[in-house]
């Protein structure tokens, strides 16, 4: 190869490299052709964050119903504890459904409405109404962030 092409091959080469290494985003050494999925946007029902633990719950009878953690778990006070294993809500226009299922076979489905509801004993209001039915049980009441529940009320 005549002495005047050799510059010329390695400036070449220098000018792929540094075309090839530019495309690379600064500082993202785990980056090889694809970018990573953008987070979720979360999902929120009445000014409720659903991606965050909420609370159903309702009186006569005291009962009450914890969506966290991929599951639906119902207390109450003449109400056995049951966990049912749900997964995302479907929602539709201003509503959102958890269906889930009991290692016993039990079902439970969730319903949330981004309406305001009064529990019917406070002056508090909540910005969602719920109903939860499981086998021949229908309750009826109201839901909130778990977080806010903790907040004194008027705070």
């Amino acid at each position: 190869m005549p002495a005047i092409l050799r510059p010329c091959i390695a400036g070449l080469a220098l000018c792929a490299a540094a075309a090839l290494t530019g495309c690379e985003p600064a500082g993202d050494t785990a980056w090889e052709g694809e970018r990573p999925p953008e987070p979720a946007a979360p999902v929120v029902l009445g000014g409720v964050d659903l991606g965050q633990p909420v609370r159903a719950l309702g009186t006569e009878p005291f009962w009450g119903v914890d969506i966290a953690e991929g599951a639906l778990t119902l207390t109450g006070v003449d109400l056995p504890e049951q966990r049912f294993a749900a997964g995302a809500p479907e929602l539709v226009g201003t509503t959102a459904v958890w269906r889930g299922g009991a290692d016993d076979g039990a079902t439970a489905t969730l319903t949330l409405i981004a309406t305001e509801c009064s529990d019917g004993m406070s002056d508090r209001v909540y910005p969602l109404t719920a109903r939860f039915e499981t086998g021949e049980t229908e309750l009826a009441g109201c839901a909130e962030a778990t977080a806010r529940l903790m907040e004194e009320p008027g705070a």
